[in-house]
């Protein structure tokens, strides 16, 4: 009954006609649409943009560490970039994955649940190929693996999965483990099928060999953690002034670290021939005179100055003074 008008509004109404206060072009104007958001209940979105900015500057991170341990581990070439951060179910990501694959299952200690490390295989073949002292080509045609292969496979893992650990750690302190490598996605149901995941996907080049990796995180293992996976919360923890316990303990750890020291008696430039040559009682002459001062080396950097002599029945360099510009205090 709130469309019906009174007759003293229909009598308003047709004196504002009259009068030029209100045209029929206004009365018929339709009204605004309202800003409605489509919203599927069998796909709920479940994390927001935030925490998948968030998520990806994480493993952006991981990439860097990653890159750098393996290019040294390998000895080959190892690029890695974060191509996207996505959510989607855990379905969608098993069934867009082939038949061989490696999945690794990753206990996410302390949070309750498993992720997945998922790699290509041919950039795993490459992988166990330099391991084994190849070049790194991987294989021309994708075949199952071996037990030895598994084997090598999931202790490459164990310490690719071991540098979570750095990249989580303005978030959480975790501890993961390997729980067991499968080749067949369809085994590997860590969740049920209608479960949102973020996928992250990282573009992986080991030497010659090119691929994917993904890592599928289920919204119900970070789910504890997710007030944590906002832009705000990472920057005001990166940000965090040093406590003076940790600057004590950093102290005491740098102070009890071996360094190597040399003292370089002198230089001189000989043959090839004449070092071929060289007998015992054979004398070098050397570009310092007996009583001028030698340089004391630390690692690779001059320090200090001192003179050669003994002490105890031993050979040692007495220092006479500190390197200019170098600070000791």
């Amino acid at each position: 009954m709130g469309d019906i008008l009174s007759q003293s509004e229909i009598d308003e109404l047709l004196r504002s006609l009259t009068s030029g206060e209100l045209s029929i072009e206004e009365i018929q104007k339709p009204k605004q649409e309202k800003n409605i958001r489509v919203y599927d209940f069998k796909r709920p979105s479940k994390f927001a943009k935030d925490h998948l900015r968030t998520l990806q500057m994480i493993f952006e991170n991981y990439a860097r560490i990653v890159t750098t341990f393996l290019s040294g581990y390998l000895r080959t070439v190892v690029q890695m970039d974060v191509l996207s951060v996505e959510q989607l179910t855990y379905y969608e990501f098993s069934n867009s994955l082939s038949n061989p694959v490696v999945m690794g299952v990753v206990n996410f200690s302390p949070l309750k649940g498993s992720i997945v490390f998922e790699m290509a295989p041919e950039l795993a073949f490459a992988m166990i190929d330099r391991v084994l002292g190849g070049f790194g080509k991987g294989i021309d045609k994708v075949r199952t693996f071996t037990e030895i292969e598994l084997a090598l496979i999931e202790r490459l893992l164990q310490q690719l999965i071991n540098y979570f650990q750095e990249a989580w750690e303005n978030i959480i302190h975790i501890r993961p483990r390997i729980e067991k490598i499968e080749t067949n996605p369809q085994f590997t149901q860590i969740v049920s099928p209608n479960e949102t995941v973020a996928l992250v996907t990282i573009a992986m080049k080991v030497g010659e060999a090119e691929g994917m990796a993904n890592i599928c995180l289920p919204h119900m293992v970070i789910e504890p953690i997710m007030p944590r996976l906002s832009t705000k919360f990472w920057f005001s923890t990166s940000a965090k002034e040093t406590s003076e316990e940790t600057k004590e303990y950093l102290q005491k750890k740098i102070e009890r670290t071996r360094v190597t020291v040399k003292a370089v008696l002198g230089r001189t430039q000989i043959t090839v021939r004449e070092f071929l040559e060289l007998q015992v009682g054979d004398v070098l002459r050397l570009d310092r005179r007996k009583n001028q001062e030698i340089e004391v080396f630390v690692g690779n950097k001059l320090k200090f100055y001192g003179v050669p002599g003994r002490k105890e029945g031993r050979i040692a360099v007495k220092i006479t003074r500190v390197e200019e510009g170098e600070d000791f205090r």
